[in-house]
C-alpha cells in the first residue's frame, strides 16, 4: 500500500474555534490570543490494490486559485481527485470534515468534493453534529451526506470490503470511529483524534477537550502495545513532523 500525507499546514485555534494559519518558522505562539493551541492538519491518501482512499478531509480551505486544498495536495502527488473512490470519516469536527463538500457560490449549493467516492461515516455522527452545530461543526460542509446514495452509514464495529476494519471508540466525541486497513501483510491504523500525534502515544496525557479524556489515554496505550506486537503502521492526523510511524522500521 502507498501512504501519502496530505498536509494542509499548521494553525492556531482559540476559544472562537477559528483556524488561523501559523508559520512554524516565522510565527510566535505567544503573539496569538491567550489559550491558543497549535494544531497541524493532515488528511491521508492510501492507494491499495482495490481503491484510492482518502481518510478525513481537512479544513475545506481553498488556495489562491480557488482550488480545494485537499484536491491540490492530491494533484501534487499525481492523484486525480475524481479517482478517489472511498472516503473514510472518523468524525465530523470541522477540521476533519471541511473537505467533504465544496460550495458552488453561483448556485449557492454544496456538492461532494469526491463525486465518484463512497463516503463512510458512523450513522449517528451526522445527527449529533447537527444537534451540536457551531463552532465545532460546520453543518454546511456535511449536509450533502443526508439522503445521498454516495453515503454508507456504519454502525458499531465491522468490515468494509473484507479488508478495512472500523471500530467506534467514542472518547474524543460520542460517535468517533477509527480504521485499520490490511493488505498483503501490512496493517495501517488511523486513530483520528483519539490518537492524533506520535508524542501522545508515548505519554500519559488527558486532554480537556476530549469527550472522555481518560478513555482516550487508555485506548492510546492499548493501541500502542498492540501495534508494537503486530507491527502496525500508524497515521497521525495532527502531526506534520511525524505523520507516519512504523514499528519495525
Amino acid at each position: 500500500m502507498k501512504i501519502i500525507p496530505l498536509s494542509e499546514g499548521a494553525f492556531t485555534i482559540d476559544g472562537t474555534k477559528k483556524f488561523l494559519p501559523f508559520d512554524l518558522v516565522k510565527d510566535n505562539l505567544q503573539h496569538r490570543s491567550t489559550g491558543s493551541l497549535l494544531v497541524e492538519i493532515q488528511p491521508f491518501a492510501i492507494i491499495t490494490s482495490k481503491d484510492i482512499i482518502v481518510i478525513d478531509t481537512g479544513l475545506g480551505f481553498t488556495n489562491a486559485s480557488g482550488t480545494l486544498q485537499i484536491h491540490q495536495n492530491l494533484l501534487d502527488n499525481g492523484i486525480n481527485p475524481m479517482d478517489v473512490n472511498k472516503v473514510l470519516l472518523s468524525h465530523l469536527h470541522k477540521d476533519h470534515a471541511g473537505g467533504i463538500s465544496i460550495e458552488d457560490t453561483m448556485l449557492q449549493q454544496h456538492f461532494f468534493s469526491f463525486p465518484n467516492a463512497t463516503y463512510f461515516v458512523n450513522k449517528d455522527e451526522p445527527d449529533y453534529a447537527l444537534q451540536k452545530g457551531k463552532p465545532s461543526y460546520m453543518t454546511d460542509d456535511f449536509n450533502v451526506l443526508s439522503n445521498s446514495d454516495k453515503v454508507h452509514y456504519l454502525q458499531g464495529d465491522g468490515m468494509i470490503d473484507n479488508y478495512i476494519s472500523y471500530h467506534v471508540t467514542g472518547a474524543h466525541c460520542p460517535f468517533h470511529q477509527v480504521f485499520w486497513i490490511e493488505e498483503n501483510g501490512e496493517k495501517i491504523f488511523f486513530g483520528g483524534d483519539v490518537a492524533p500525534q506520535l508524542q501522545q502515544m508515548k505519554s500519559k496525557f488527558i486532554a480537556k477537550y476530549d469527550f472522555d479524556g481518560r478513555k482516550c489515554m487508555e485506548l492510546r496505550r492499548q493501541w500502542w502495545e498492540q501495534g508494537r506486537e503486530e507491527k502496525w503502521t500508524f497515521l497521525f492526523y495532527h502531526d506534520i513532523k511525524a505523520p507516519i510511524f512504523r514499528f519495525g522500521d
